[in-house]
């Protein structure tokens, strides 16, 4: 039996209800045909194409193709599997570098001396500042060597700069920030595309949850670590700085090398009801990567969306840097205070992975009413965090040791409680930007992420510097005021693609 090219069809495959519904299994053919340009023949009346995710059926009264993806189970599939591997590289490297970050400002003021008390905060603004400059140029490098070796070259990036605090100098501190500041730019718009290769609209919502899970799990290890062996120190010595950093550095590497272990490509067609989508052709011209970028900054949805990004990033800075740093300068914490800085790492993390699992992992059950009332969560979640921590921080704390009270008795466990109430605020925004640039722009997905990060990095690297001028009162202000700004953006494109998607549907 030969089936001639132009009697090819392609078909969706259909749902578990739809086959339990058909006795004969032929009878796939009856769905509603898709369009495909380039039609295979077949010389058999069943034949396996090529690929191991496909699968062609014959009818015999009339000879047709059926394209459909078979039901694997989720330790089979190779995309799944690419998520948790995803995850877990990141959880080990950032396991690393959040603790890193966290803890820089208080480790080189004690390595350098009391007029050091704000260069983590320089260092930190370089580091974003060259990462959201790079984000420009990161499409064309991610089309260029491809995703997972994006990847690769980044989380080289992040390694160096980690060895460069076995013994810091000002300008290694400042040339690693440039370093990684760059391989961050790589590193993040290859990890949107290798998720977004390796998701559909049926798990974007999950797997996006489930890498933001073991990701911000990342806050918790490194963080416990640097907890539990400085003991309540008052002082980081050099030995003590050396040990932290070895193990932060053996880390970074068990995440790097996680990452060569990514199966890229992953030969999968990618099925819905009016379109086969594939990976996202590579393009050679760096030209083309930037200008795609500028067009789709000025598209109106991603102009409002730049609003929320910019929060992201103020928000960023003050969970990851600036408010362990008060907690850290705050005289009446006692001698415990330096240790409470790796403490409140491992409640942000815990706050960041409930966040994902309430809104990433089980995102089918909380997504039901769409994505903005879970960023409207987020967004109440961090007033009332600001309240709190205007009422328990002394204003001067983020700049140096302090010794003032605030409006009440400083409380060490409504600060590290505060730390929660973070992460899970910064988990609700992340997560739903991250489901709605994956389902929004996925034609341009690399353009997408990198304009995420570069407005991202930018606001965080601008919050930096003016986080080592500013008290902590103007600080929180600006973050109320660039937070309802955001959310308030972030609803209306939700909104906007809510009703679109309804009449669609209806038409």
């Amino acid at each position: 039996m030969r089936v001639s090219e132009n009697k090819s069809r392609i078909y969706r495959f259909p749902s578990d209800s739809e086959i339990k519904k058909t006795k004969n299994p032929a009878e796939v053919v009856s769905l509603i045909p898709l369009k495909m340009s380039d039609s295979p023949s077949v010389h058999d009346p069943l034949v396996t194409p090529p690929s191991s995710r496909t699968v062609t059926v014959v009818r015999n009264d009339d000879p047709e193709i059926v394209v459909a993806q078979p039901v694997i189970t989720w330790w089979r599939d190779a995309k799944f599997q690419n998520i948790l591997l995803l995850g877990f590289s990141f959880m080990a490297l950032f396991s690393a570098f959040q603790t890193c970050g966290l803890i820089q400002t208080i480790v080189l003021q004690s390595f350098f001396g009391p007029d050091a008390s704000t260069l983590g905060y320089n260092s930190l603004g370089v580091l974003y500042a060259a990462f959201g400059i790079a984000n420009w140029f990161s499409p064309f490098i991610v089309s260029l060597i491809g995703p997972k070796w994006g990847m690769v070259a980044g989380g080289a990036c992040y390694t160096l700069f980690i060895a460069v605090f076995l013994h810091p100098f000002y300008g290694t501190l400042y040339a690693g920030s440039v370093l990684v500041g760059i391989g961050a730019a790589v590193l993040w718009t290859a990890q949107g595309v290798f998720l977004t290769i390796n998701s559909d609209k049926t798990t974007m919502a999950r797997n996006s949850g489930l890498f933001w899970a073991l990701f911000q799990s990342s806050f918790v290890w490194g963080n416990l670590f640097f907890f539990f062996y400085l003991g309540g120190a008052a002082t980081i010595e050099d030995h003590s700085r050396f040990v932290v950093y070895i193990v932060l550095l053996i880390l970074s590497a068990v995440g790097l090398l996680v990452m060569f272990a990514f199966r890229h490509p992953v030969k999968a067609v990618v099925v819905t009801s009016d379109e086969v989508v594939a990976e996202p052709r590579r393009s050679r011209n760096p030209l083309t990567a930037i200008a795609a970028a500028f067009r789709m900054l000025k598209g109106r949805d991603m102009l409002l969306l730049s609003i929320t990004f910019a929060y992201t990033g103020f928000e960023q800075t003050f969970y990851s840097g600036v408010y362990g740093t008060s907690l850290g300068y705050t005289k009446q914490f006692g001698d415990i205070r330096k240790s409470i800085v790796g403490l409140s790492g491992v409640f942000i993390g815990v706050g960041q992975i409930t966040g994902g699992l309430l809104f990433g992992i089980l995102g089918k059950k909380t997504i039901r009413h769409g994505r903005d009332p879970i960023v409207l969560f987020g967004f109440m979640v961090h007033i009332i965090t600001f309240f709190l921590i205007f009422l328990n921080i002394p204003f001067d704390a983020p700049l140096r040791d302090s010794q003032f009270a605030a409006f009440i008795q400083p409380n060490i466990y409504l600060g590290v409680f505060c730390c929660f109430l973070l992460g899970l605020g910064d988990a609700s925004f992340n997560t739903q930007v991250y489901s709605l640039l994956g389902s929004v722009f996925r034609a341009d997905s690399a353009s997408a992420f990198a304009l995420f990060k570069f407005v991202q990095s930018i606001c965080a690297a601008g919050a930096f510097y003016y986080s080592s001028a500013l008290f902590l009162q103007y600080q929180l202000l600006i973050l109320l005021v660039m937070g309802t700004l955001g959310t308030f953006c972030f609803c209306f494109v939700e909104w906007r693609h809510a009703a679109d998607d309804d009449l669609e549907t209806k038409e």
